[in-house]
């Protein structure tokens, strides 16, 4: 039987390339006989980068149109572990197992993205946080305004427990010990068939690179 292809989602202010190409992951998986797909986000890479906020309600849409069709496999980090998990509760159906990294209990939290929004826009001093935004910003090329409208967006999708129930496949939520997202019992908690995996002296921003995040994901995706 033919495995699902694998798609990569990158997180906020970053690409498809720094995230999953520079780090090895789309060498990994090929070498280990998967098709992978990491395709850009709307406002990131070589995707279109709207200056309109309202353009970004369209956000998980976009990236649904990106899916190869059937069920795939997916990865997904920190913002694009966010999209994977509205798009699997809208079409369980289309995902088997979804990797999810960088994610746990800030989706309950709702935290004001308004401050990170201001730091794109060049308004005031950024908070000590946005940091690692504003350099993967200009690291990948990305168009701040874009990434402030994106973050400005007047509707984005909420994370309901009945949405979260109706993924029905395998998931794995790994979290970094040092990363503020966590813990990640909330998000597994809220899942059909979750299991989580701690990432021990791992932030945020090293959690693609992570060779412990790596590790668990291409043996959860070998199933």
């Amino acid at each position: 039987m033919t495995p699902h292809p694998v798609v990569l989602v990158h997180g906020l202010a970053t690409s498809a390339r720094r995230t999953w190409i520079d780090n090895g992951w789309v060498d990994l998986l090929s070498d280990a006989g998967r098709t992978v797909v990491a395709p850009d986000l709307l406002g990131h890479g070589e995707a279109p980068a709207p200056l309109d906020p309202e353009a970004y309600d369209g956000l998980e849409d976009h990236l649904a149109a990106q899916l190869p069709d059937g069920p795939v496999d997916a990865v997904g980090f920190s913002l694009g572990a966010r999209c994977l998990l509205v798009l699997a509760g809208r079409q369980p159906a289309r995902f088997g197992r979804l990797v999810l990294g960088g994610v746990g209990a800030n989706l309950f939290r709702h935290d004001d993205a308004s401050p990170l929004a201001s730091a794109f826009e060049g308004g005031g001093e950024p908070p000590p946080w946005a940091g690692y935004f504003l350099r993967q910003a200009e690291a990948s090329g990305n168009d701040p305004a874009a990434l402030a409208a994106l973050l400005r967006r007047p509707h984005p999708p909420r994370l309901d427990d009945d949405a979260l129930a109706r993924i029905t496949g395998p998931v794995l939520v790994a979290v970094g010990s040092e990363d503020p997202v966590g813990p990640a019992d909330p998000l597994v908690e809220r899942l059909g068939h979750a299991t989580a995996v701690a990432l021990p002296g791992v932030d945020h921003a090293a959690t693609p690179k992570s060779f412990a995040f790596i590790d668990a994901a291409l043996d959860f995706l070998a199933g």
